[in-house]
């Protein structure tokens, strides 16, 4: 698994990589405009942007192409948030997701290096960082009478423009994901690393996601041989459950053999760590609540956030503990002297 770099407090941790989700975006009413979806990107050629910003190039690994494409750091944002969000999402959850993109790729110029990515590229288009769709790409998905969604995305990028979140003045691990239990999780619950900035919170609004709760099935079969145990008959199938602060499973005994809640998770590739399960015959049947691996931003907690008349300021402040944001564009400089001094040397 790819893993990210964190830094706070002077010092940089390796986590694994963000399990973020990735929506299609593709729902909402349809737009009899002619317009084109290019038309709506973010112009980052006027006056009012600083030299180092409309100047600052994102290289990102196309995966399925196998190819390192370099897109301006704005038009990357909007790729971004019109990947990972819905456009029927309210303006200001836009807004902080637009934020919170910003914010990974900012991270990213500044500690990326040495990714393991081809070529010079510092993040990939895949959950592995966050998901990216290039215009065409979005052109081709939405179709041209759905550029009104193009339009209110870049509505959402350029009013936070240039800013990102920071903690210590040093760009966030701007973590997210899709749909809380109630709370999210504190990052050390989850990734075994405590973070000042990540901690559990309150998150009544995802209580409208349509997986805010899920059943799966699976056979006795399949479960022991994902986790490598053999369930008991007639007995409890887990015992010694532990919760996190988050109220989500932290360890929990299956037979004879302890597993964390993420490693349950993840084996069985359920929604969430929060789960209940019961046997019926040759089957295991879980009800997970929530869906994502809860640390950071709710994308539908967000959501509920803007519905109730919270600005995108409002929404980061209830996700991130003590953070700041800021315009500082002196990670866009530090990157862009960086790959002027590349061309140079190649």
């Amino acid at each position: 698994m790819a893993a990210v770099m964190l830094m706070f407090t002077g010092s940089i941790i390796v986590l694994p990589a963000l399990l973020v989700l990735l929506f299609s975006g593709s729902e909402g009413e349809e737009d009899a405009s002619s317009d084109t979806l290019a038309d709506a990107v973010p112009d980052t050629s006027g006056e009012q942007e600083s030299e180092s910003e409309s100047e600052a190039v994102v290289p990102v690994y196309r995966d399925a192409q196998d190819t390192v494409d370099h897109v301006e750091l704005e038009e990357y944002v909007l790729g971004v948030v019109s990947a990972e969000m819905p456009a029927d999402f309210e303006m200001e959850a836009l807004k902080a997701q637009a934020l919170v993109a910003r914010t990974f790729i900012a991270q990213q110029m500044e500690f990326g290096e040495g990714s393991d990515l081809p070529g010079d590229a510092i993040v990939s288009d895949t959950t592995a960082h966050q998901v990216y769709k290039s215009v065409e790409e979005l052109e081709q998905e939405w179709g041209a009478n759905d550029a009104e969604k193009m339009e209110k995305i870049s509505e959402a990028v350029e009013a936070t423009a240039g800013e990102i979140i920071t903690y210590e003045d040093s760009p966030i691990t701007a973590s997210f994901f899709s749909t809380s239990n109630g709370y999210t999780e504190n990052a050390e619950d989850y990734w075994e690393a405590s973070v000042p900035y990540l901690r559990s919170v309150e998150s009544p609004w995802d209580e409208n996601s349509p997986r805010y709760s899920n059943t799966i099935s699976f056979s006795v079969e399949e479960v022991e041989q994902q986790l490598g145990v053999e369930l008991p008959e007639g007995e409890a199938l887990t015992t010694g459950k532990e919760k996190t602060e988050g109220d989500r499973v932290e360890t929990v005994m299956i037979g004879d053999t302890s597993f964390q809640g993420r490693e349950v998770r993840e084996a069985l590739d359920l929604d969430s760590s929060d789960f209940e399960w019961q046997r019926q015959g040759d089957e295991i049947v879980i009800h997970t609540k929530g869906w994502g691996h809860g640390v950071g931003m709710s994308q539908y907690g967000a959501d509920g956030m803007a519905q109730e008349g919270m600005d995108y300021r409002e929404i980061i402040d209830h996700y991130y503990h003590d953070v700041e944001i800021n315009e500082d564009h002196d990670y866009t400089e530090a990157f862009v002297h960086h790959q002027e001094e590349e061309e140079k040397e190649s």
